[in-house]
């Protein structure tokens, strides 16, 4: 997989109003931790996050924090967003080491289109993500699952997934994707003993009007 670089800087005040005016500027605050070692406050300017937020891969990011000279690889472990802008407002950065295996979640990516979808059926793409574990070098950005040949009926299931040195921490029944029958939509008619009541209302009706009419007739 391949590494992005990200520069940050060190926070050193830590109060509201600073992280607020930090925000308004166009820097998002973080955090960035590692096994066994302090937190390292940071910000980084929202374009540069950007394209580790705005993705649907998993990237390993080669972080350099101002101050420090050597630089950290991780991964972007959690993202907050406001719930108004919908803009981020907060991340956390998880360092990695090349010799510790990581869990991380790993989005599945649907290729191809299946042959029952030419014979009318639709794609029903259940799970859209998994968590794995492996060594960083190993971590796949998005895991491909080949959908061509399903015909109607026929699903792909977490068991059908081989990644080589990756393991995959879900059930092996879970399916991922299928391709099912069309909807049909019900039409509903009315019993035969529904139809024959409506006809037999109708000259009763017309039968009181006649009625009525007559009665009119003999009082002139």
């Amino acid at each position: 997989m391949a590494t992005m670089n990200l520069s940050a800087q060190k926070r050193e005040d830590l109060t509201n109003t600073t992280t607020k005016s930090a925000r308004k500027k166009g820097y998002i605050p973080g955090v960035f931790y590692y096994k066994n070692a302090p937190s390292i406050a940071i910000t980084v300017k929202d374009t540069a996050l950007n394209p580790f937020v705005y993705t649907s891969e998993v990237r390993i990011i080669n972080l350099q924090i101002e101050g420090i000279d050597k630089p950290h690889n991780c991964i972007l472990k959690d993202i907050q967003f406001d719930p108004v802008s919908d803009k981020p407002i907060h991340f956390d950065l998880l360092g990695i080491s090349e010799n510790e295996k990581i869990k991380v979640e790993v989005p599945f990516k649907l290729v191809g289109v299946p042959a029952g979808v030419r014979d009318g059926g639709v794609v029903q793409h259940t799970l859209h993500s998994v968590e794995v574990e492996c060594l960083p070098a190993y971590i796949p950005s998005h895991i491909d699952v080949d959908i061509t040949q399903l015909g109607i009926g026929d699903s792909v299931h977490i068991s059908d997934i081989k990644i080589e040195n990756v393991e995959i921490l879900f059930s092996p029944e879970a399916s991922i994707v299928a391709v099912v029958p069309p909807a049909v939509e019900k039409v509903e008619t009315p019993a035969e003993g529904e139809v024959a009541a409506e006809g037999a209302a109708e000259p009763e009706v017309i039968a009181k009007g006649k009625k009525e009419e007559e009665e009119a007739e003999e009082k002139k």
